[in-house]
């Protein structure tokens, strides 16, 4: 019921819009189009944290520094209970700094800034006015001085202790150590590096044995860590986990005595998805205690109830699945109970909060091609989406308001408010106005179709920034990777429809069986079927779409996909030959049973072949690019990051030898310094530069 009324509203609301987006002509079409120019230099807004009082909150904003090649944050105050309000800055844009947390009188704000060298925690005072653009609110001090960085922290709601996060060679007896060992190693000049275990590389880094950890250290009166740093994680593996974990996987119980945290043991990680919960004190006079030592499946972000009888926590149930479906479960404390709160809810969580009352958790959770924010009962697991359209990426709540960042498929992300029930939502920053009132932006739409057995399938098409509906254009058809994923109503800083409709192209992109916000049935239909089910989405939701628009160009289609995508790629060169002008391959997998051997991450590949390849050397061979480069005509540019090593690149560099071997147009763009992503802001322009270029040559000939 609550999917039914949920795209039933965005049904009407999507067609509302559209409806409304086809005004007479106006100064509007005498603007530019929107390019990647344009898009490496917009604001980008996270991590939001709210005041006790509830009025004030504190975001970071990130500014691109397009001479330095590189992204700048700094922290930004916006008090909600001033009418008209403007956001204050309270840090300058020299050094970085991020991870706001406020003391729990609201008096101080404590953050992440590497201004000392190093990147160690800060503080300031939270009562300094000044206007935008000016010079920092006030003066900060610093709480830490570690020899090593802090990845990440939170301070007792107390205020008189601090958990930090640090790489550290579990060996040694404290920071110094680490630090010494680290010194020599740069400065041996011999270079060899032995390993026993893995992982020896992981995402885009090579290990050199170092382990994050979390310390808890005492804070004094004036808000200055003391002592040495105590590590209360006990080398049981990495919190943070590797390589995307965060503060969500560690945190203080309410009265600051107890610390929970998420770790996945080291001595099969590679091969395992099994995080489970342990409960420590935070001055490090116990020993952690495994509270989820039952379930072999994920257990992460552990939260405490404000009143401290419970622990809510995510929960997978199936052991070796990533991609399985997170639910929330509420620890009783006294009692060592467990209640799945959400077990009935077909949806995957993907963050959560309590609510200060601690009568309900607001989470996020993909839903039909959106990503919404819900509030869950504590008591009854109601569920209750409380935004609508769009994708929620960050957020905080107060006693009567949630406070998050939301973005669509025509506009990156603000900060907005809404009542804890829902309601008119109300946007209180506008960081990147100016672009979008001086640009074309292409009108984007939500569609369905029968897709695999006549199932239910969805989709998205966004018009060109200069659509007029006596034309045809063009059409760059995106794949999403994952694959359990989803081109959604998101805005992307990698892959953005709206720098390809700027150039002139329609969008279409397919949520394919295998999609993420449809259920956990039809995400789990992939595995084992990745070149089954979701090539036949593929190909009739683009049929689908060309059907319905006639001004969609069916002989001028370019095909694009990165990681999965990259793979389904390379997959169409054999099966689709004859339908795609041309194609465009990032990062994707062209052998999987040479894959299974350089990747990192085995638990992946056994999960989704059924067993690692020497097992079950069948079904790797199912659906493998490799064995039909025989049929391949389509030109095609590949390309490739040195320091993926999640699709390592010796996949993209045999995609471009087959390529250049049979002779087919193609051509090879490849990042020294990038890894599964392009996320350096000149290599993001030349990526969108070199993609265009390609898709010009091929389609406007």
């Amino acid at each position: 019921m609550v999917a039914d009324r949920f795209l039933s509203v965005l049904i009407l609301g999507c067609a509302a819009s559209l409806s409304a987006a086809a005004p007479a002509p106006s100064a509007e079409s005498a603007l530019p189009p929107f390019s990647v120019q344009d898009m490496v230099r917009m604001e980008r807004i996270s991590d939001v944290a709210v005041a006790p009082d509830g009025k004030r909150v504190v975001y970071t904003e990130r500014s691109t520094d397009m001479e330095a090649n590189k992204g700048r944050t700094t922290l930004w105050l916006l008090d909600t209970s001033k009418r008209g309000a403007i956001p204050l800055r309270l840090t300058d844009g020299g050094p970085n700094s991020s991870s706001a947390e406020w003391s729990k009188d609201g008096k101080f704000i404590y953050f992440l800034s590497n201004r000392s060298g190093s990147t160690q925690v800060w503080r300031l005072s939270s009562s300094g006015t000044g206007a935008r653009g000016d010079t920092p609110v006030a003066d900060s001090t610093p709480v830490t001085n570690l020899p090593l960085d802090v990845g990440s922290f939170h301070v007792s709601p107390r205020s008189d202790r601090i958990l930090v996060s640090i790489d550290v060679f579990l060996d040694c007896p404290d920071l110094d150590c680490t630090k010494k060992r680290l010194d020599a190693m740069a400065n041996s000049t011999a270079t060899g590096r032995t390993y026993t275990q893995l992982f020896i590389r992981h995402w885009d880094s090579w290990s050199n044995v170092r382990r994050s950890q979390v310390f808890t250290m005492a804070l004094s009166g004036d808000g200055v860590a003391q002592g040495a740093p105590l590590n209360i994680t006990g080398g049981i593996g990495d919190v943070p986990g590797k390589p995307f974990g965060g503060r969500e996987d560690y945190a203080f119980s309410a009265d600051g005595a107890q610390v929970a945290f998420s770790v996945r043991a080291q001595s099969n990680e590679a091969w395992s998805t099994n995080f489970d919960i342990y409960q420590v004190a935070s001055d490090a006079s116990t020993q952690p205690k495994n509270l989820t030592a039952d379930n072999p499946a994920w257990d992460g972000q552990p939260a405490f109830s404000p009143d401290g009888r419970q622990l809510a926590y995510l929960a997978m149930d199936r052991a070796g699945f990533e991609s399985d479906r997170f639910h929330l479960v509420l620890l009783n404390l006294q009692s060592g109970v467990k209640r799945a709160l959400t077990q009935n809810w077909d949806r995957s969580i993907t963050s959560f909060t309590w609510s200060p009352d601690g009568k309900t958790l607001f989470a996020t959770a993909d839903h039909l091609g959106q990503r919404p924010l819900w509030a869950i009962d504590a008591a009854s697991g109601r569920v209750s989406a409380i935004t609508g359209a769009g994708e929620v990426e960050s957020f905080g709540v107060s006693a009567s308001k949630v406070f998050y960042t939301a973005s669509n498929l025509k506009q990156p992300a603000d900060l907005y408010s809404v009542g804890l029930t829902g309601g008119k939502p109300a946007q209180l920053t506008r960081l990147n106005q100016a672009t979008m009132e001086q640009r074309k932006f292409g009108e984007f739409q939500q569609f369905n179709f029968p897709g695999w057995n006549g199932e239910n399938v969805f989709g998205y098409l966004v018009k060109p920034a200069d659509f007029k509906p006596d034309r045809k254009y063009p059409v760059a058809f995106l794949i999403h990777g994952g694959p359990q994923g989803s081109f959604g109503n998101a805005w992307s800083w990698r892959w953005n429809p709206q720098a390809f409709a700027g150039a002139g192209y329609a969008v279409v992109m397919i949520d394919f069986h295998g999609s993420t916000g449809y259920g956990q049935a039809f995400t789990d239909s992939i595995s084992g079927d990745w070149g089954g089910k979701p090539l036949q989405d593929l190909q009739l939701g683009l049929s689908a779409a060309l059907n319905a628009n006639t001004w969609l160009d069916p002989d001028n289609v370019c095909a694009l996909g990165a990681s999965y995508g990259g793979f389904m790629i390379n997959w169409i060169a054999g099966q689709w030959p004859d339908r795609f002008k041309c194609l465009v391959s990032h990062d994707g997998i062209f052998d999987n049973r040479s894959m299974y051997y350089s990747t990192e991450e085995l638990w992946f590949p056994e999960r989704e072949f059924s067993g690692a390849e020497y097992q079950n050397p069948a079904a790797y061979a199912k659906f493998n690019p490799i064995d039909h480069v025989s049929k391949w005509k389509t030109p095609t540019l590949v390309i490739h990051g040195q320091q993926d090593y999640r699709v390592p690149d010796s996949q993209g560099i045999s995609v471009f030898t087959a390529l250049q071997r049979r002779g087919i147009p193609s051509e090879l763009l490849y990042f020294p310094n990038e890894n599964h992503w392009v996320l350096k802001p000149a290599d993001s322009v030349q990526w969108y530069d070199t993609v265009l270029k390609w898709l010009n040559r091929w389609t406007r000939t």
